[in-house]
């Protein structure tokens, strides 16, 4: 039935649907104000102070204002407005903002037939299957592309550590200009403070703390746009004319090299158009483009003193960064005392925008590169739609990293540093795990070797079932050959259990297990593959015993019926006999569930060989050992009872 039909069963019409619809939208939207467009709404703090920086800070007349707002213009307009909003935001996946590209090394083609992938792909172009080939083909550019994911991963994480520093830190620093007395140590202190307090709130979720700053954004919003009318009505009317591009040539013919670096301040003015791609989680497509339809700021100055304080006078407590939108509260403190660390370090709205503006072009152009093979591989477009997009905002951001780049001395080395210490340990444990993942497929227990131990698999078959957890998909784990060896007794039932991660956000209930059977009937051993999305959540009560077992049963008695519609042709009482062999299994099964359930989980330690190299050694025996120790793993999820968990210990040699 359709849903729409079932709603007006009850009452509700479709009239009263769509208002309902186009409410929850506007609600989004509204939302999104304090979330996503926070950073964007703050540029103005900034982004003329630090353009204007240097050299060019002795040139500030009409010519050079109306070239950087040209730069600023179309800029926002080219990157903001053309990328983001019209190709980049449509790169979502369920609303959730990813691809279907993975190279986790556990992955299925059955996984691709989750009803989570809700659009069906086209037929492959011969571009996208070349492209796709290539990187089969041919690891080091798979490494190579990890690598560069990598990058854009850390320089975002660099990015939100820059952002509320500079944008705290700005504003409060903007009080100094009516204030001349106030001494720079305290313009950090109370900085500081201003921030500890911000992530202090990060515990109350998106949804109380969207509704919290919207309505400042859209003051601050209304205040800089009031600020920017009547400042072109009082100084100067001729400022339309900055929507001219001829503007931007004329400032860069007029200004050479100065002109050149003062572009590492104009990229300043989209920083926080990627938080529109990252939070289609929180919010969706439409609700975002709706309130940046509806965002507007205007610029506009005369003198020094207007550039420096035409957007401090009023609302410096607006200035934030909203964090940890899925809350982990280790995180938010680590990025906490990171923020710190930078506002007290620098204390330079110059240094910290010129570090800002390396990560911000950093990530932009490591997002169109991707964006690249999203369109020839997910949308099967052609390789010039493709190379078209990459050339004309490439190019552009190419611009902007050397000017950028240019700064590294001056401060553009501190998101640097962040993402080399941050590619370091995510490299590390990308390495970790897929030597992990090697040795287990490399010592799995072959089928030929358990079906020499006979039925009873060579050793007491206890009443009970033991649930053996395992990151394989396929084949016995090593840890189940350990376990035999040294202790030759198991439970009557025997269930392999893999848990792990599918490139979806979403496995609805009856996709969930996947279930299997290991070997002959009599040896009463399964296979359940568990497949969780990465925003699914354990539900309260779950019963993860009991949805097990019945998910058991439930294959049995269809492979009961496959086998009987296979011999059909056969005589009545071999499928009497058949069907009564089933039954007994499961009532076996029922039987060994009431005798109890142990779950075996591995505890593996993962070490590097003796003749590994001592940068292989740091990483394996110190970080990634770290890492497996202090890290949470899938099976996690399925909320283990303590009383009826086994650990095995194991060795693993990388």
């Amino acid at each position: 039935m359709n849903p729409s039909h079932q709603f007006i069963e009850h009452g509700i019409s479709h009239q009263n649907i769509k208002r309902t619809c186009c409410a929850n939208v506007l609600t989004l939207a509204y939302q999104s104000l304090g979330v996503v467009y926070g950073d964007l709404s703050t540029s103005p703090l900034y982004v003329y102070k630090t353009s204007f920086s240097g050299k060019l800070s002795l040139k500030e007349d009409d010519e050079e204002i109306l070239g950087v707002l040209s730069f600023i213009f179309w800029t926002f307009t080219v990157i903001a407005l053309f990328k983001y909003v019209f190709i980049v935001m449509s790169a979502g996946d369920n609303g959730e903002g990813h691809a279907k590209l993975s190279m986790l090394p556990n992955q299925q083609p059955a996984d691709q037939d989750l009803s989570a992938y809700s659009t069906k792909d086209s037929a492959d172009t011969w571009q996208s299957s070349r492209l796709k080939l290539f990187f089969e083909k041919h690891p080091r550019f798979q490494k190579g592309l990890l690598i560069f994911v990598l990058l854009g991963t850390c320089m975002t994480i660099g990015d939100g550590v820059i952002t509320p520093a500079i944008s705290v830190f700005s504003a409060v620093s903007g009080v100094q200009v009516k204030i001349n007395q106030l001494h720079d140590n305290y313009v950090a202190i109370v900085s500081c403070i201003i921030l500890v307090g911000l992530f202090s709130i990060q515990h109350h979720g998106t949804h109380r703390v969207a509704f919290l700053f919207a309505p400042v954004v859209a003051a601050w919003l209304l205040c800089i746009s009031g600020v920017g009318i009547y400042n072109i009505f009082r100084w100067n009317r001729q400022v339309y004319r900055a929507l001219s591009p001829v503007y931007m040539y004329r400032f860069l013919r007029t200004n050479g090299m100065e002109g050149w670096l003062s572009l590492s301040g104009v990229v300043l003015s989209i920083t926080g158009v990627e938080t529109m791609y990252a939070d289609m989680g929180h919010f969706s497509a439409l609700s975002i483009k709706i309130a940046f339809t509806c965002f507007k700021k205007f610029l506009q100055g005369h003198t020094r003193s207007c550039i420096l304080a035409s957007f401090y006078s009023c609302n410096f407590s607006c200035c934030f960064k909203i964090y940890g939108q899925i809350y982990v509260p280790e995180i938010n403190w680590i990025l906490m005392c990171l923020c710190l660390a930078v506002t007290i370090g620098l204390r330079d709205t110059n240094m910290m925008g010129h570090a800002y503006g390396l990560a911000i072009t950093t990530v932009m152009f490591v997002t169109t590169c991707l964006m690249t093979l999203v369109i020839i591989i997910v949308w099967k477009q052609g390789i010039i739609k493709a190379l078209s997009c990459l050339l004309l905002f490439g190019s552009i951001e190419l611009l902007y990293i050397s000017a950028s780049a240019c700064k590294i001395p001056q401060g553009g080395w501190i998101p640097i540093l962040l993402s080399i210490i941050f590619m370091a340990i995510m490299f590390t444990w990308n390495y970790g795990t897929m030597k992990k993942h090697q040795f287990d497929v490399e010592n799995k227990v072959s089928m030929s070797k358990m079906l020499s131990l006979g039925p009873c698999l060579g050793m007491v078959r206890v009443p009970g079932i033991g649930f053996i957890f395992s990151n394989l998909a396929s084949g016995i784990p090593a840890i189940f050959g350990h376990f035999i060896t040294n202790l030759p007794a198991f439970h009557q039932v025997l269930v392999f259990i893999c848990a792990k991660s599918v490139q979806v956000p979403y496995v609805s209930e009856n996709e969930r297990l996947v279930i299997s059977r290991i070997g002959p009937k009599e040896f009463h051993m399964f296979r359940c593959i568990v497949r969780y999305g990465y925003k699914d959540m354990q539900q309260e009560n779950y019963n993860f015993e009991n949805k097990l077992v019945s998910a058991i049963i439930q294959f049995i008695e269809t492979e009961e019926n496959a086998e009987e519609q296979t011999n059909e042709l056969t005589i009545d009482d071999g499928n009497i006999n058949m069907e009564e062999s089933y039954k007994a299994e499961s009532m076996q099964i029922l039987k060994a569930k009431e005798s109890g359930v142990t779950y075996i989980i591995g505890h593996s330690y993962a070490e590097a060989k003796k003749s590994s190299s001592i940068l292989k050694k740091f990483g394996i025996d110190i970080v990634y050992a770290f890492l497996s120790k202090n890290c949470r793993e899938p099976d996690i999820m399925l909320d283990v009872a303590h009383t009826s968990l086994l650990e095995v210990g194991m060795a693993y040699h990388v």
